[in-house]
């Protein structure tokens, strides 16, 4: 909850009354009363009912993702009738939208039954059946069905939108259309965006779950923005009923545990299905890339560190400098003094001062928290200021015994030159699978064993909680910055120090991957 947001129970006991004077529409659920199953009750509950200071909603988008079969389109359908019919707004305009027509109709089909169901609203709306639309004559507000060429259309003045299956969405024009400024008039535009997983790692729909995942995690802070993902973790059993309990919270009320082990049965027997049970009955990105890093792995070797005890140490850097309005990153590794002793990390980063409050509001990742609590610096104008940086790399040398500064080829000709002349060693670091492998599976050793102090660096600790690992056919890694939804520099900086600290240590330390070779993990 933001600061000074309040949860209003009044405001949220309305929503939930309103919807549950509803009835369901099919099946043996039919024309019963629709009493919200306690996953749903907390999602209205929590998106009508969180206010900001001035009265209004505080949560304009809310992400639902879940399996199939758990009452996705007749929660869809009832917010929708909420938004029209309950929510007090003139005139409102209330949007359902999907891939194409007929499958946005599903949960307009599902409202209107909603109304002829409930004499109360019967009365007081208009069903327009050819055109797919809906008219409370009371406000005069409408929910219509938009057609499949929107994408290209303008104007809309959205007091909600109602996305249905975001994740077949073929590209984010109608997304971008719908929620880009169509709701600036409104007081409190909701966009309603519920689905279940995807397989395309590069569409609208991936995107939006990533932000709910880094939300949901930490990574990503938005006020805004309500998410709810209901799904199997990659490490889950998919055959396991336990994993289905998890990740279907309507399990056993509108949809059977015999459902659900009829299909992973049919699946096991047939392994063309395996993918379509992970997503479909467990919401699970089939194709999407892992996380690499354990962070409660990581998290456990927040040994404290400290600056002024490491002064005069033999240490070796790492330098990513990124583009020169991002994060310019460098890490010095410190080898172990004595065999009991960590590799201990010391990160520094820096961004452009000018650019701090944009990427803040665009980003939604806390810089400008990290920047007063002194663990990024700010450099003068809209790009990052290498000469303040090479000034900042000179006294560290002053302290600090850097024997050595890896870095990426691109990008860096000058300030490896600059550096150079100040008396350090510079050297070249690949980012292919060759360079990279060796010293990114050897930080994955030392975390697991705790054999690394970082201090618990928030900002690397985000870093490394956003790589993504990629692997070649012998079984080499590397970070993958493409995959990796953001930004990765300290954790590239930190592996690339850390193999010169392994090769090169203290003194005459002979290089482990001498000693042992590669690892595979």
């Amino acid at each position: 909850m933001s600061e000074g947001s309040y949860y209003d129970k009044d405001a949220a006991d309305y929503a939930v009354g309103f919807i549950e004077c509803l009835c369901h529409t099919k099946g043996t659920w039919a024309r019963k009363p629709f009493e919200l199953i306690d996953w749903q009750e907390q999602i209205i509950r929590d998106i009508f009912g969180t206010l900001k200071p001035n009265g209004y909603r505080q949560f304009n988008t809310a992400y639902i993702e879940i399996p199939k079969k758990q009452g996705k389109s007749e929660l869809a359908a009832a917010v929708a009738l909420l938004l029209t019919c309950g929510d007090g707004e003139e005139r409102a305009e209330v949007y359902g939208c999907a891939a194409d027509r007929q499958q946005a109709s599903i949960v307009f089909n599902v409202a209107a039954d909603m109304v002829r169901m409930c004499p109360a609203l019967a009365k007081r709306v208009k069903i327009l059946d050819s055109q797919k639309r809906l008219i409370y004559l009371p406000t005069g507000s409408i929910y219509q069905v938009l057609s499949a060429d929107v994408g290209n259309k303008h104007g809309f003045n959205t007091h909600g939108v109602v996305f249905d299956e975001l994740h077949t969405q073929p590209n984010r024009k109608l997304f971008d259309v719908m929620t880009k400024g169509s709701g600036d008039a409104r007081m409190q535009p909701l966009y309603f965006l519920i689905t279940t997983a995807g397989n395309d790692t590069k569409s609208i729909c991936y995107e939006i779950h990533q932000k709910a995942k880094d939300i949901i995690e930490g990574r990503k802070i938005d006020h805004t923005f309500y998410p709810v993902i209901y799904g199997a973790d990659e490490s889950d059993d998919w055959t396991d009923p336990e994993t289905w309990k998890k990740a279907n919270p309507s399990l056993g009320i509108t949809v059977g545990i015999d459902k659900v082990r009829d299909a992973c049965e049919s699946a096991k027997q047939n392994p063309g299905e395996e993918n379509a049970f992970r997503q479909l009955r467990l919401n699970q990105w089939v194709k999407q890339a892992v996380r690499w890093m354990p962070m409660d792995r990581w998290d456990k070797c927040a040994f404290a560190t400290s600056e002024d005890d490491l002064e005069g140490r033999v240490c070796y850097g790492g330098l990513d400098l990124s583009s020169t309005t991002d994060i310019t990153a460098l890490v010095l590794v410190f080898p172990p003094e004595y065999d009991d002793d960590k590799y201990i990390i010391l990160p520094y980063f820096w961004i452009p001062e000018d650019n701090l409050d944009l990427r803040v509001r665009r980003d939604h990742v806390p810089y400008d928290v990290w920047e007063r609590q002194g663990f990024l610096q700010t450099t003068e104008g809209n790009v990052v200021h290498y000469g303040y940086i090479e000034k900042f790399i000179e006294r560290l040398g002053e302290r600090y015994n850097i024997r050595e500064i890896a870095f990426d080829r691109w990008g860096a000709v000058q300030m490896v030159q600059n550096l150079e002349g100040m008396g350090f060693t510079v050297v070249p670091f690949g980012q292919g699978f060759k360079d990279m492998s060796p010293p990114t599976k050897e930080l994955m050793k030392l975390v697991l064993e705790e054999k690394v102090a970082h201090g618990g660096h928030p900002v690397l600790r985000w870093m490394m909680d956003n790589i993504f690992i990629r692997t070649d056919p012998a079984g080499n890694i590397k970070p993958d910055k493409e995959k990796s939804t953001e930004k990765i520099d300290g954790a590239v900086a930190t592996i690339m120090a850390l193999d010169r600290a392994i090769r090169c240590g203290n003194d005459s330390s002979a290089s482990v991957y001498d000693d042992r070779g590669i690892l595979f993990i």
